[in-house]
């Protein structure tokens, strides 16, 4: 297990001055946040310093600016959203560093909390410049991160300020690593993975690096019509990468090689167009798709033998949906696979993290989200991690 210090090993921090990282990289309409998950997963961190006494400055990016002040990108945009979520008023400084922020610093009490200006308005934010992390860095006593979702860049907030100020993982950062260990660092064997989305070409690394280390590798989604085509089944019209053929089949013989058993389905639900509900709608083996029709989902019957599989498994990694779960019936195998995985979980019998921006909306919609183990709302850095990638931003909070 990764070692690095939580909140937990924090000193007496009345009065001192923490830089948090967070995401407040929200989704808006009409000058409003649609979504405010990622402000209450950074909630416990933020309040938990707020109540020891620490002056708190919230490190951000909003959008990407390229470096350049851009009004509808500043985060004094997102400050309403923060403060219905904290219960606490929260003051904004247009600056991330300097004079500004030091004479806010000083008008700051204990237990008071500040958001900085978008960190991505300063170009040597993302050059990860050393020279800005001093900066920055110079108005404060401690760094916490807790935004995993940014710990894949190395940028001057998310891996050059852990290098400058003793460094802590946030809640948020702390509980996502911990589930992370638990689902392929140091997992329960039997393990499964479900890897589903529209393209193989979007996964290679995480296909190739799962195959090492998964007993049973569950694929689904238009990537599956790949793996099927390369094994010599006609898809008819569906989304299939036919140039990745040889591609597939290298995983595959990759997979034999360390005797992880990939899951293809061999009954499918099929259709002459993609709508919802369409007359042509049908269920066959994988080897009875006609020439005019599209794979859209995984079969009934190969639903259930998958979830026969996890039933012997003690650890499941979840990316991507399994067939065009966002237009109905093609949402029916994802649901009800989450469904197993979801009442294992709940009974204790499996561990379950699930990530991915398309992942999360899925078991949502299956209303299960709650009963897995944990969900990652981290996209780019969820993917990474399944690569087997080293992420700057967790290696700069590791100690020896």
């Amino acid at each position: 297990m990764t070692k690095f210090r939580t909140l937990d090993d924090l000193g007496d921090v009345t009065g001192k001055v923490a830089l948090v990282r967070v995401d407040l990289n929200l989704p808006m309409q009409d000058g409003a946040v649609t979504d405010d998950t990622r402000v209450r997963a950074a909630a416990p961190t933020i309040l938990e310093l707020a109540e020891k006494g620490a002056k708190v400055l919230l490190l951000a990016h909003f959008g990407r600016p390229k470096g350049e002040r851009v009004s509808t990108q500043s985060l004094s945009m997102v400050i309403d959203a923060v403060q219905d979520v904290l219960g606490k008023e929260v003051m904004f400084v247009p600056e991330i560093a300097g004079p500004v922020v030091e004479q806010t610093v000083g008008i700051l009490r204990a237990g008071d909390i500040a958001i900085l200006e978008n960190t991505r308005f300063w170009k040597g934010e993302e050059k990860n410049d050393p020279e800005l992390a001093k900066a920055i860095a110079a108005n404060a006593d401690i760094y916490v991160n807790d935004a995993f979702s940014a710990a894949h860049r190395a940028h001057a907030t998310t891996e050059g300020l852990a290098h400058v100020l003793p460094a802590y993982a946030g809640r948020s950062m702390e509980a996502e690593l911990k589930a992370l260990e638990k689902a392929l660092g140091q997992p329960d064997r039997p393990v499964a993975a479900v890897v589903g989305g529209a393209k193989v070409s979007s996964k290679l690394d995480v296909l190739t690096h799962l195959v090492t280390q998964v007993d049973h590798l569950i694929i689904g989604g238009g990537m599956a019509n790949t793996f099927l085509a390369a094994r010599g089944v006609n898809v008819g019209k569906s989304l299939c990468e036919h140039d990745l053929a040889a591609t597939a089949e290298k995983i595959l013989e990759a997979a034999d090689q360390s005797g992880c058993t990939v899951h293809l389905p061999y009954d499918v639900v099929v259709a002459k167009e993609f709508a919802a509900n369409p007359a042509s709608l049908r269920t066959c083996n994988v080897h009875e798709v006609a020439a005019d029709e599209m794979i859209l989902d995984v079969g009934p019957q190969a639903v259930e033998a998958l979830a026969d599989v996890l039933k012997t498994c003690r650890t499941l990694v979840w990316n991507g949906p399994l067939g065009a779960f966002e237009t109905q019936p093609f949402d029916a195998a994802t649901v009800a696979l989450a469904r197993s995985a979801a009442a294992l979980s709940k009974e204790g019998a499996l561990v379950s993290v699930a990530g991915g921006g398309d992942t999360v909306a899925a078991l949502n919609h299956a209303g299960v989200a709650d009963d897995f183990t944990y969900i990652s709302t981290a996209g780019g850095a969820f993917l990474e991690w399944m690569e087997g990638k080293e992420l700057p931003g967790v290696k700069a909070l590791e100690q020896a």
